[in-house]
């Protein structure tokens, strides 16, 4: 029986065999006997290294720890409103920071600051519904996610693939024009537009 510890780029917790390319944490969500009770325990959402250090904890989601958290790709991530570990993806983490100064100038690019954004950016205050926005489609760069029949599709050149937990399945050509509802937080499509990097997998590949 798969765990409920698979993240959509909705943000939700799903339990799926498929097995993801990054992996993170928002606390603990889970309760003494590894069932999930809540959707986040903190404004600290990360998105972490698969492996670091050969570090290893068996089982997962023991009592009281963080809930071990795994998504398909960064971008699925950073769909979900995940933002890089300062531990084991430090050299992403000061890029974000480096970023984050040029595209808020004048605001603190320390961890609190970047999440206490990130978090208002993701949850409808007061409800807790994910967040979206509206953006003009031809403008998005690579990696962003948009709701098209309430699926996630994302961005990839000029198409749009369809997002599955095993990975991308369907293609279609991005509209030129027209706006689009945009999943991924508006501070984390800026940094996709930077031409970002990771040093986990940006894209599965299935979409390919």
């Amino acid at each position: 029986m798969p765990l409920r510890n698979r993240v959509t780029p909705f943000g939700e917790l799903i339990a799926d065999p498929a097995r993801g390319l990054v992996y993170g944490n928002r606390g603990c969500l889970h309760d003494g006997h590894g069932r999930i009770r809540r959707h986040h325990a903190t404004r600290r959402w990360i998105g972490c290294r698969l492996e670091f250090r050969g570090w290893h904890r068996e089982p997962l989601m023991q009592p009281g720890r963080f809930t071990e958290l795994f998504f398909l790709d960064e971008a699925t991530a950073f769909a979900a409103g995940h933002r890089p570990c300062a531990l084991c993806r430090r050299a992403d983490y000061v890029r974000l920071q480096d970023l984050w100064r040029a595209l808020h100038p004048g605001l603190l690019a320390g961890a609190d600051a970047i999440d206490a954004q990130l978090h208002a950016e993701r949850l409808v205050r007061g409800s807790g519904a994910q967040r979206h926005h509206d953006a003009s489609l031809e403008g998005l760069p690579n990696g962003t996610f948009v709701l098209r029949e309430n699926d996630p599709w994302v961005v990839i050149d000029a198409g749009l693939w369809r997002w599955t937990p095993a990975g991308y399945v369907e293609r279609t050509p991005r509209p030129s024009k027209g706006s689009a509802r945009v999943i991924t937080p508006p501070s984390l499509v800026s940094v996709l537009r930077s031409g970002w990097q990771p040093l986990v997998p940006m894209l599965h590949p299935s979409a390919s």
